[in-house]
């Protein structure tokens, strides 16, 4: 399988070296797994030699004859002013535009010939992010620098902590990333703070990352090696910021950002789950998966169909799939019937919370549902109560309207399924959302508030039953007649 690659290289003050690295990254024209390689070199305001060095390193590959299927696309930018190795890799990302973005430094402490091991992952493994470890073993090391090893390796520890990876090299330059993950992920360091923040963001998007070991001729600092002790405490710091931020996405339509930091309520959608999950049954269609917090409570089953229109959401759930032989990931859109996936027989459960308020069509989507399941299949539809409490947070998260308990029967009547039951979910949540999007009109949900939510949902749960308010959801279990009792039905009608 054929992938490209986005190669970003941040230089600054890189005269005697930035040409020879360069042209190292030759070798990746001989990948068999490349159809394509683009390198974008960023100069970050250089003070000595190094903007003549790149305009002669430019005229020599204008002139270089390649035999090479694969040539190298080269994009050279320069900043004005000098921001640091994260503005010179977020300039860079802009213009990269391949299946896989990797970071190479202007120096000659890496080898490029090694990039292509990490490609091979990407093809063999469905990585999202592959990290060459200069610490996992590799053929040759050179041997210095024994105080330094002890920073990485501790830094490496404490981000691990935070993680719950096991990585062996948080620090390393080579981190390979899907680009469109990498795009999608707000970074905010302009110094060597991306390497722990990154790591960290890319663990709390479950990304799947894989290791590889490289080799490393690390410099002294005589010879120009850069990052100092202070670097170590800015990364100290660094690692204690994104362990508690929940800032892994960036602005979209999807309002992936808001959705990210609710689904940080863990035991609150275990307490979803838990309500719902007697009443599925073993091929089971998911529609408005986002990330797979229910999905992974819900499986394994005999077929399983996590899907979504995020197309963020469906990269997530496609990694889900690895050493699941039974789950699927795929986009459907509930207003739209061509977009449904099909099982032979049709599914005998579709799950789909918190999506119906957001269509304007709800009866035509509810009908599309019938439509993917089996006669006798159930359909489980959580909604939001209460037209009294639509609010700004209803406007944010895009909820056309709020429905009651004989609103949502029509609706289920109208979508042509009759009502095996109805569940009152969540009444203490009625007064936070009234509280919030009524009162003080908030227009998002604090990271406070999501994680009081966490810390107290198994008092909401023992207390919900008796607590005498209208719930803020209802959760409706649907049944899709059977052709059997529709016959019956009709001669009825006709008796």
């Amino acid at each position: 399988m054929a992938t490209s690659l986005s190669v970003l290289v941040p230089v600054y003050n890189e005269q005697y070296l930035v040409a020879e690295s360069l042209g190292r990254l030759r070798v990746l024209e001989s990948s068999p797994h490349l159809a394509r390689v683009q390198v974008i070199v960023v100069d970050d305001c250089s003070k000595d030699g190094t903007a003549g060095a790149l305009l002669r390193f430019q005229d020599e590959e204008r002139r270089r004859i390649s035999d090479s299927k694969v040539r190298i696309e080269w994009t050279f930018l320069r900043h004005a002013q000098n921001g640091g190795k994260g503005k010179a890799i977020q300039t860079a990302l802009e213009r990269a535009d391949c299946d896989i973005t990797v970071i190479h430094d202007a120096d000659l402490e890496y080898h490029p010939d090694d990039l292509l091991h990490v490609v091979q992952v990407f093809v063999d493994e469905r990585a999202d992010a592959v990290f060459g470890s200069r610490f996992a073993g590799s053929s040759a090391r050179r041997v210095l620098n024994y105080r330094h090893e002890l920073g990485n390796r501790l830094l490496t520890t404490l981000t691990n902590l935070v993680t719950n990876l096991n990585l062996t090299d948080m620090e390393t330059c080579y981190k390979a990333v899907r680009t469109t993950l990498l795009k999608s992920i707000p970074i905010e360091s302009n110094d060597f703070r991306l390497e722990p923040e990154l790591t960290i963001k890319l663990a709390k998007r479950g990304a799947r990352v894989f290791e590889v070991p490289i080799r490393y001729s690390g410099r002294t600092y005589q010879e120009g090696k850069k990052i100092s002790w202070r670097d170590g405490f800015k990364a100290l710091a660094a690692i204690s910021k994104y362990a508690v931020s929940d800032e892994v996405y960036t602005g979209d339509e999807y309002g992936s950002a808001m959705l990210s930091r609710l689904s940080r309520a863990t035991r609150f959608n275990t307490w979803m789950a838990d309500t719902i999950r007697g009443y599925c049954g073993e091929r089971v269609l998911e529609i408005g998966a986002g990330v797979g917090n229910l999905t992974q409570a819900l499986i394994p089953r005999t077929e399983y169909v996590a899907s979504d229109i995020n197309p963020l959401y469906l990269e997530t759930l496609d990694a889900l799939r690895a050493g699941r032989p039974y789950l699927r990931s795929t986009f459907t859109d509930v207003t739209d019937a061509k977009s449904f996936p099909q099982t032979e027989g049709g599914f005998d459960t579709v799950v789909c919370l918190n999506v119906i308020e957001h269509v304007p069509d709800d009866v035509g989507a509810l009908r599309n549902i019938g439509n993917a399941l089996a006669d006798g299949g159930r359909a489980i539809i959580l909604v939001p109560q209460g037209e009294w409490n639509y609010g700004t947070l209803d406007e944010v998260l895009g909820h056309v309207k709020r429905y009651t308990r004989e609103t949502l029967a029509k609706l289920a009547e109208d979508g042509g399924f009759e009502v095996d039951e109805m569940i009152e979910f969540n009444r203490v949540g009625t007064v936070a959302w009234f509280l919030n999007g009524k009162i003080l009109r908030r227009r998002h949900f604090g990271l406070f508030q999501v994680l009081t939510l966490n810390a107290i949902t198994p008092l909401m749960r023992a207390a919900d039953p008796w607590v005498p308010l209208q719930p803020l959801s209802l959760i409706a279990v649907l049944r899709k007649p059977t052709r059997a009792a529709d016959r019956v039905s009709t001669s009825h009608a006709r008796a």
